[in-house]
């Protein structure tokens, strides 16, 4: 990447607020302030495939992941550890905490996000230890 010091550190700051925004509608349990594109591809561990069938397009993505999701997200509490950077600054990895209240859960993530130039999130994929949710 041949850009100025100062457009990287533009970018950078767009990758973070726009991971931001992500984890701060989990917060508030608000889907439509999530900069999802319309063709959003989404890989989860707790969609229907998992992480190997993702979820194409933003109606499949609140249909079939934010829906079932939304119930477990009142009174979570979220903890950003670090982000991480991708060489040619087109995607981010949030690496976080997440407390559930209600099933008394917390999950370590490591969220990837692949974002437009617009800020706008054109693929997610969530990783994230699963063990809490066994037993």
């Amino acid at each position: 990447m041949n850009e100025s010091p100062a457009a990287i550190t533009d970018r950078k700051e767009q990758l973070k607020k726009v991971s931001a925004a992500y984890f701060e509608a989990l917060r508030n349990k608000d889907f439509s302030s999530i900069p999802f594109s319309n063709e959003i591809v989404l890989r989860a561990p707790l969609a229907p495939g998992g992480v190997h069938q993702p979820l194409m397009g933003k109606e499949a993505v609140f249909e079939h992941w934010w829906k079932p999701l939304e119930p477990a997200l009142g009174g979570v509490t979220i903890t950003i550890a670090d982000y991480y950077y991708n060489d040619s600054l087109t995607g981010i990895i949030t690496k976080a905490e997440i407390s559930l209240a209600g099933p008394g859960i917390t999950l370590r993530v490591a969220d990837q996000f692949i974002i437009d130039e617009q800020g706008q999130i054109t693929e997610q994929e969530n990783h994230c230890d699963v063990s809490p949710l066994k037993g």
